[in-house]
């Protein structure tokens, strides 16, 4: 999976992998159990054929079990391009923890068609250690050390701190000199002494739904929290206001020179970029996703809702999901203070046509149908392979906001599609060749979230 010459895991630079990085065969996505007796059965790892040439292109073809009840969310690895002058890191263990328990399983993708459980610890462990629960985002260090931002306290109460791991996946103790009011993901670069993390919302309001009500209470975030990365000191905190409405993926650009980057605020539905000015950071709003007027709804004004984003390894392009209104978006971002629509696809959402939601002066969607299946839910995970030219995209939120927002989904299970993009101009187009089933899985349907290549892909890689 990776380039000759390499003296470590990953690639020398963004644009190495961009250009050289070998196309994915395989994805690794989380599944968790929906529909009836989910929580009879197990979360699991799905290993996923994407080799075009292979006779089991678009299928499942393992599937390892982890434990009941987890809500498997975000993943990690151990080592990426930021240990690339390291000989002696491998990219070899996928971190994957759970929301709910707070348990890490590590799994060891040696055998990368038949990955392995290698170590699991107990979230009532970490949790006697650290005071920590509800971890979400894990990103490997230049040190060999793993660290994961976690979200709420012991009683689920609302709180940002961080957690290093050794090499050997032991739990060393809090990362951060002093806790933020919110935590979800975070993303680091050295160049600049800097850390950036964002925040979701109190355990104890998400992990049962979404109540607007709560909004207004404060029970959700609105901050980008600065850190000095060599002292784990918070320096700077950017209140974003109504623009900045539960802030969650935060990506900087590849390069690891410049010094800017882009957050997308999910309520607000709005993207801010993030730039250094002297000894100071600043933000600027830089798109906005305009509300729908609907009926049918549980609010008159429906938000696009920004779950994800990512940035194409040459900087070039910049993609985000909105999950309610069903499209993912690419912008160029030559001039990241104006970044451009050049691509737009629908592959589902609330406002479909047939529905029970409409929007006022029409304007439903006409879901699309792949491989003789009718989409469920809305675009929410992507992931782009290095050389930008596949996007790959699931639907599942978080159990409890998919049972919300689409029961459909939620009882039948999600699904893996694959958007094809034009890197040159710009453009996407769903690929109709391409469908991966999860409401049809052996064990029962399951929802399907984040995305994961064995050689390394455009959300896990830091470059130093």
């Amino acid at each position: 999976m990776e380039t000759c010459c390499h003296s470590g895991p990953g690639y020398a630079t963004p644009l190495d992998a961009f250009r050289n990085g070998a196309r994915e065969k395989l994805l690794y996505v989380p599944a968790i159990p929906t529909g009836e007796n989910a929580h009879d059965r197990f979360d699991y790892l799905a290993t996923v054929d994407v080799d075009p040439d292979s006779p089991t292109y678009s299928q499942v073809i393992h599937r390892l079990k982890t434990a009941k009840n987890q809500e498997l969310h975000h993943s990690g690895w151990n080592a990426c391009s930021s240990c690339h002058g390291d000989a002696s890191k491998s990219r070899r263990f996928l971190v994957l923890p759970s929301v709910v328990t707070g348990s890490f399983f590590f799994v060891d993708t040696a055998d990368a068609k038949n990955p392995k459980l290698h170590k699991v610890i107990e979230g009532k462990d970490i949790t006697a250690k650290t005071g920590l629960t509800y971890p979400h985002t894990s990103h490997c260090l230049a040190s060999g050390e793993l660290m994961a931002s976690f979200m709420g306290d012991t009683e689920g109460n609302a709180t940002g701190g961080f957690v290093l791991f050794d090499e050997d996946f032991n739990v060393k103790g809090r990362w951060e000199s002093s806790a933020t009011p919110f935590g979800y993901d975070f993303w680091y670069q050295p160049r600049f002494n800097v850390m950036i993390s964002t925040g979701w919302g109190e355990p104890n309001c998400f992990k049962n739904g979404f109540d607007p009500a709560d909004v207004a209470k404060g029970k959700y975030a609105k901050h980008l929290y600065f850190w000095d990365w060599e002292k784990h000191e918070l320096k700077q905190t950017i209140d974003l206001g109504n623009d900045g409405l539960i802030p969650l993926e935060t990506r900087f650009l590849h390069d690891p020179a410049k010094a800017e980057g882009f957050v997308g605020a999910a309520l607000s539905s709005t993207i801010i970029r993030y730039y250094k000015d002297g000894d100071t950071w600043k933000t600027e709003k830089v798109v906005a996703v305009e509300p729908k007027e609907v009926e049918g709804w549980a609010l008159p004004s429906m938000p696009g809702l920004i779950t994800d984003l990512l940035i194409s390894l040459d900087d070039k392009y910049l993609y985000f999901s909105n999950w309610l209104h069903g499209d993912i978006r690419q912008y160029d971002i030559s001039n990241t203070s104006a970044p451009k629509l050049v691509g737009q696809v629908f592959i589902g959402g609330s406002i479909r046509q047939g529905g029970p939601v409409k929007a006022k002066g029409g304007g439903e969607v006409e879901v699309p149908t792949v491989k003789g299946h009718k989409l469920l839910g809305g675009p929410q995970m992507i992931q782009l392979s290095l050389d930008g030219k596949r996007l790959y995209v699931t639907n599942s939120l978080f159990s409890t906001w998919d049972k919300q927002f689409y029961p459909d989904m939620a009882a039948q299970g999600s699904h893996l599609l694959m958007i094809d993009v034009d890197t040159e101009k710009g453009g996407l187009t769903l690929n109709n060749d391409f469908f991966v089933d999860f409401t049809a899985e052996p064990d029962g349907p399951a929802l399907a979230h984040e995305i994961r290549y064995p050689g390394g892909d455009c959300t896990s890689d830091i470059w130093l």
